[in-house]
């Protein structure tokens, strides 16, 4: 009864990618699901932020009034308005409930991120790919978002891909109430799981949250099952964990966790997720920021490597990166 049950329960998705090999081990098919907790100014996907579905404009797709006007002739709300060069501009902060136009826009201009759909049927997608699952030991990963965030949702997906023999992952931010984590425990294989900043201020400044319970979250989920699959992966950023200082101390408190070692990755700042931020009418907060300095993607990566080799050691001075 119980998998009857989990395969009508519904979420919000905005996206399915296949074929993904930097999710968990093997090909993998990623479930983005919306809604987190957090508000991290260098998200790379934005739109996953909201729990609710969002109207976008990708601007570079409108045909032209003179060709089409559609969305024009439809919007209720004045959000949208002729511009000089023949296409359209939005207001986003004008538009109200109007996703139908998303259904109108002949050029995909108009498009929603996000869309209520059953486990069953993200799983008939995520099965379309199985033999890609049984000869590589991928299968389905739940991003975000926060996948913690829709709890129920998140649950139904994972038993119910379990029953069906499919290996599960997550790769969550950690900001999550235990006992929702505790109930999926069971039918994760694979965890990847964030850790920005051990400087709590630092990280309620970027992220709206210290980082105290992601942390509390880590260790329950080492003590509880010592030997799950983990890799901690750290984001980057510039101005915020760019140091070998920063780095150090994450791979410090990586290294004291109970239990079966941890996995650990560094992951260079990069600005994929821009364009999102258009499209939503927001602004970007790294659009000045090209990349991180190559001394100190280096001297990251050694550390990484001393790690990853059994040779690390805690409080290790760094002056040798």
């Amino acid at each position: 009864m119980s998998s009857i049950v989990d395969r009508k329960t519904t979420g919000t998705v905005f996206s399915v990618q296949k074929y993904s090999v930097h999710d968990g081990p093997g090909i993998r098919t990623i479930v983005f699901m919306k809604g987190c907790p957090l508000h991290c100014a260098w998200c790379s996907n934005p739109e996953s932020q909201d729990f609710k579905p969002q109207l976008a404009y990708n601007r570079n797709n409108c045909i032209g009034a003179d060709k089409c006007r559609f969305c024009l002739e439809r919007c209720t709300s004045g959000a949208i308005t002729m511009a000089e060069d023949g296409k359209v501009d939005i207001d986003h902060d004008l538009i109200k409930n109007e996703l139908f136009l998303a259904d109108v826009c002949p050029g995909n201009a108009i498009i929603v991120y996000g869309q209520e759909q059953s486990v069953d049927t993200v799983l008939k997608r995520v099965e379309e790919d199985e033999r890609f699952y049984a000869r590589s030991g991928g299968g389905m990963t739940l991003s975000g978002g926060e996948p913690f965030a829709q709890p129920e949702f998140a649950l139904a997906l994972l038993r119910e891909a379990k029953h069906r023999r499919i290996h599960t992952a997550v790769e969550t931010c950690g900001q999550a109430p235990w006992d929702v984590i505790e109930s999926c425990l069971p039918y994760l294989d694979h965890i990847l799981f964030d850790i920005k900043s051990l400087d709590d201020a630092k990280h309620k400044e970027k992220t709206g949250w210290s980082g105290k319970q992601i942390r509390d979250n880590l260790k329950r989920i080492k003590e509880a099952y010592p030997n799950k699959k983990i890799r901690v992966r750290t984001p980057v950023i510039p101005g915020f964990n760019d140091t070998v200082e920063d780095i150090r101390a994450i791979i410090d408190f990586v290294d004291g966790l109970p239990g079966e070692k941890c996995e650990y990755e560094a992951l260079p700042f990069h600005r994929m997720g821009q364009p999102k931020y258009t499209n939503l009418g927001k602004v970007y907060p790294y659009a000045d920021i090209v990349k991180l300095d190559d001394e100190l993607v280096v001297a990251i990566k050694e550390l990484e490597e001393r790690y990853k080799n059994g040779m690390w050691h805690k409080g290790d001075d760094t002056s040798a990166c």
